[in-house]
């Protein structure tokens, strides 16, 4: 591999798009191997906007606004990093000869909770929790009477937990049709879910390129809202689910194809496996890899862009704590003890120009064993405020 330096005529680009807290790690570690980053967000000022070498605000989900830039900045690949993008303009983008991550079909299967589920669970046969999908709140009440309660019910298309809820009995379903209305992405269609008993949940990190694939110890987390508040690896599971856990992935990223790191999550109950979703990039609850891997999933992310081996060393076991905004700010100030930095443990904070209540805003990270770790995580973002 050769590798060139940025701000030249033959630089090797890459062109996120969304640069959030798991985008601007994405442009740190490219930057380190000489990659030149154009960094795309629908706001000034997003957290990979303030270390890509160009950045710029737009509405992704503009066809032609979004060719308009890709033509413009002619990046050597595309990485979507968010699921409001225009899938023509990938599409597009690809047909041009664009190099998109992982491809434009795997973007648009997983960037649509429907796709990807018909694909896991009819085109390949894996195992999922019953579903249905439902466009009207008539329909919805339908569909919770025939999948049972509780249910879970979300949006096709969004993220971070936005727009999700379970409904217990008949009487949350308009809630809940009202909760969909604030996802992130298109409310128009949800899918509805069986809840399933399960004992724990888990992200395997599966990345892959021409060289392999390989995986990361399985992740824990804990979620609320369908967003995670606390994350750790490895999470202790029996060898027999983990394989099992790591079939589907491998089975599911072979089905997408292309390069990238892929955070597909899972149901566990005794020793079944559940495919619940997959991401085709970097997952939140992956940041505990900042601390427990010599090669976090971001760098495993851009190894496998450029077609670069992917091994890595995982150090040890350790936690990660999402730290929420309290307060509505414009400039947010976030506040950290100095007990926070220590040898085994420490913060990073986004830099995200405005905070609304709820808003993640800074990551707890600490290496330790496992229970310490979750344990020193929380109190970490206990002692942590914002104004």
């Amino acid at each position: 591999m050769q590798f060139n330096a940025p701000l030249q005529q033959n630089s090797t680009k890459i062109m996120l798009l969304g640069s959030g807290e798991l985008g601007k790690e994405v442009a740190i570690e490219a930057q380190r191997l000489g990659v030149e980053v154009i960094a795309v967000d629908k706001y000034e000022n997003a957290p990979a906007h303030q270390v890509a070498n160009r950045s710029y605000a737009i509405n992704m989900q503009d066809k032609e606004a979004l060719l308009e830039l890709i033509e413009k900045e002619k990046p050597t690949y595309i990485l979507p990093e968010v699921e409001a993008i225009s899938i023509e303009a990938l599409f597009e983008a690809e047909k041009r000869g664009y190099h998109v991550i992982p491809n434009a079909e795997a973007v648009n299967k997983t960037m649509n909770r429907k796709n990807i589920r018909v694909f896991a669970a009819e085109e390949l046969g894996l195992k999922t929790s019953g579903y249905k999908f439902v466009s009207t709140l008539d329909e919805l009440k339908i569909a919770g009477a025939e999948i049972g309660y509780p249910c879970v019910i979300k949006p096709v298309m969004s993220s971070s937990g936005h727009g999700q809820s379970i409904a217990r009995t008949p009487e949350d379903i308009e809630n809940s049709w009202e909760i969909a209305k604030e996802a992130r992405g298109d409310a128009s269609e949800l899918i509805v879910e069986e809840f399933v008993p399960f004992d724990y949940e888990i992200t395997l990190l599966t990345v892959r390129n021409e060289t392999g694939t390989v995986f990361c110890e399985p992740i824990g987390h804990v979620q609320k809202d369908g967003d995670y508040i606390l994350s750790w690896q490895p999470m202790q599971m029996s060898s027999e689910a983990l394989k099992k856990a790591q079939h589907i992935a491998k089975a599911v990223t072979d089905g997408l194809g292309g390069r990238g790191i892929f955070g597909v999550e899972f149901f566990v109950k005794d020793e079944e496996v559940y495919f619940s979703e997959l991401s085709p990039r970097p997952h939140d609850t992956g940041m505990v890899t900042l601390i427990t891997q010599s090669q976090s999933e971001f760098a495993l992310h851009i190894r496998a862009v450029l077609g670069l081996p992917l091994d890595y060393t995982f150090y040890g076991s350790g936690a990660s704590g999402a730290y929420k905004a309290k307060n509505e700010s414009h400039n947010p100030i976030i506040e950290v003890p100095n007990s926070a930095f220590t040898k085994n443990s420490f913060v990073r904070v986004f830099g995200k120009p405005e905070s609304h209540i709820g808003r993640r805003m800074a990551v707890s990270l600490v290496l330790d064993e496992v229970e310490s770790a979750k344990a020193r995580a929380l109190e970490i973002v206990s002692q942590m405020s914002d104004s």
